[in-house]
């Protein structure tokens, strides 16, 4: 396995244990829908919250949530329209990023956590 995936990996643990430790239900990890996979569905005072995780070792070409393209944006909300179908959720929903920031060979991190990161398309 490529390493950036094992970072992706190790990225999705700690957004997974900081929604966790925030008090959030975790529904479903890696859901996928099509061509579209959400990292991470969560659920917080009624409201379902699909987060995008985006893990990097470095800034030097932009933030993690920079890399949240507008491509991936309207496949999460395509996900996401399916996933409140079969859930029959009648309730709010919100797209949250998880950027996280690697530092000195990952022995330590810094976790953004952006609410309401985009409006479904």
């Amino acid at each position: 396995m490529a390493t950036h995936n094992d970072d992706g990996k190790k990225g999705e643990a700690i957004a997974k244990a900081f929604l966790e430790n925030k008090g959030y239900e975790i529904l479903d990890e890696n859901w996928t829908f099509g061509k579209a996979e959400v990292d991470i569905i969560a659920y917080i005072n009624k409201t379902i919250v699909f987060v995008e995780v985006k893990a990097r070792s470095g800034n030097y070409f932009g933030n993690p949530e920079d890399f949240v393209t507008d491509k991936k944006q309207k496949l999460l909300s395509e996900a996401a329209e399916e996933y409140v179908y079969i859930m029959n959720h009648k309730h709010e929903i919100r797209f949250d990023i998880i950027a996280i920031l690697f530092k000195k060979g990952f022995e330590s991190y810094e976790v953004n956590h952006i609410e309401d990161a985009f409006w479904n398309y």
